[in-house]
């Protein structure tokens, strides 16, 4: 079964955890004693209704206050596909854990809450996923009840959103005006808003196309291991190299080039699970065997011999800031990890921080803070093995480590080599 990975986003109050809730509840993926359990926590809690937001919101700090503030992953499926759901959190100081939510997920919900419309922290959401090039947008229009099921409320708010979503790089937008207290168009179609004739959102959330979203044509197999078990006797001359395939499709018997060294050969065999298989493709792990010994170790990629990655050590890169502790400027060192591939990289310039509610650029700017995003270059150790995150978000991503914490402070989109300005 096709899997599906989306997350939700917008602002506070706006019904991120209540709308999961109500999916999982309505597509009878709770089980009767998780559900018991939302039960008597509501009840103790005094609401008048069985919180479904709690299914999600499990630190206690979380149920206190009635706000998300880690990233919560819940599973379920139907018929037609498995789904991973990240409800991620709406507050301001808590971008960061939208970034970390979003940065896998094929499809975002952004929920809008219609008393209050569109606000900051909506465009906020709404830039970071499309920085974050989540190919398919779902604008949740939520609590219809609230203003009657009106259609110009909804109409208004679709169209002031469609204008801010025109200077973002967004390919696939939809808007569909929900109630998730009370179910309506979530799961089942609202006799309350007989106005709207689009799909429900487990009805778009299930025919959603994602096929196309994965690059099928540009080979790039990251090494992670070599798999060499020499004290087996039966194995004594196996040699294999395992990894995710991140883009391109794999076979038996087709040419690979291996980089850094250059050197061309043939795949002689391909393994899923222990098992020999005809061909692989995104996002399968594999063990690959090849024709001829050559060093290759971690952090190697292997490639078409006549459609390589680009190979720098300079790089232009957006960069979102995750750390409260250190500010990025000029001059920072870091130890950077893309792929398989660690190396340590310096900050050679930021060229501008990025207003994201604005989308205004500050040249004056000499540093980036917490949930901040700039423009920078970084110079590296060795050369990285990448494509522009627009092509291929795999290999077009990677992440900044503070050597001293060992603690992951930013994340990076690739915009492709630097060239000197």
């Amino acid at each position: 079964m096709e899997l599906l990975r989306f997350a939700t986003a917008g602002s506070v109050d706006d019904g991120k955890s209540t709308l999961i809730g109500r999916l999982l509840f309505d597509t009878k993926s709770i089980l009767e004693d998780q559900l018991a359990a939302v039960e008597r926590t509501s009840h103790a809690r005094g609401d008048e209704y069985v919180n479904l937001a709690l299914l999600l919101d499990g630190l206690k700090a979380e149920r206190e206050q009635g706000i998300t503030i880690d990233v919560a992953y819940r599973y379920f499926s139907t018929v037609k596909r498995k789904f991973i759901i990240a409800d991620t959190p709406g507050h301001l100081q808590y971008t960061r854990n939208m970034v970390t939510g979003a940065s896998t997920a094929d499809l975002a919900l952004i929920l809008v809450d219609a008393r209050k419309g569109v606000l900051e922290q909506t465009r906020r959401h709404a830039f970071i996923a499309s920085l974050l090039r989540v190919p398919h947008l779902v604008l949740c229009v939520n609590k219809m009840d609230l203003v009657d099921y009106d259609q110009g409320v909804f109409d208004r708010i679709r169209e002031e959103f469609r204008q801010f979503s025109m200077k973002l790089d967004v390919s696939d937008l939809s808007f569909i005006p929900i109630s998730a207290l009370g179910g309506d168009n979530v799961v089942t179609r609202s006799e309350k808003m007989p106005w709207y004739q689009g799909p429900t959102l487990l009805h778009h959330l299930e025919n959603v196309h994602i096929a196309s979203d994965r690059d099928l044509i540009h080979l790039r197999f990251p090494v992670q291991g070599v798999i060499r078990p020499a004290s087996a006797k039966k194995f004594h001359d196996y040699r294999a190299y395992s990894g995710q395939i991140l883009g391109g499709v794999m076979r038996p018997g087709d040419e690979v080039m291996v980089m850094p060294s250059g050197f061309t050969t043939r795949i002689k065999s391909l393994e899923l699970a222990g098992k020999p298989v005809t061909e692989a493709f995104p996002p399968m792990s594999v063990n690959v065997s090849l024709e001829e010994e050559l060093d290759i170790s971690r952090g190697d990629m292997l490639c078409r011999p006549g459609n390589p990655p680009t190979a720098s050590q300079d790089i232009d890169a957006m960069v979102c800031w995750l750390s409260d502790q250190t500010v990025l400027n000029t001059g920072a060192r870091l130890a950077i990890k893309h792929t398989t591939r660690m190396a340590r990289a310096m900050v050679k310039q930021l060229h501008y921080r990025l207003d994201v509610n604005t989308l205004h650029r500050d040249e004056e700017s000499t540093g980036l803070k917490l949930n901040e995003v700039g423009r920078v270059t970084l110079r590296t150790t060795v050369p990285l093995f990448f494509d522009e995150y627009r092509r291929n978000r795999s290999t077009g991503s990677f992440i900044l480590i503070d050597e001293s914490t060992n603690a992951t402070v930013g994340a990076g989109m690739i915009n492709g080599p630097a060239v000197e300005r």
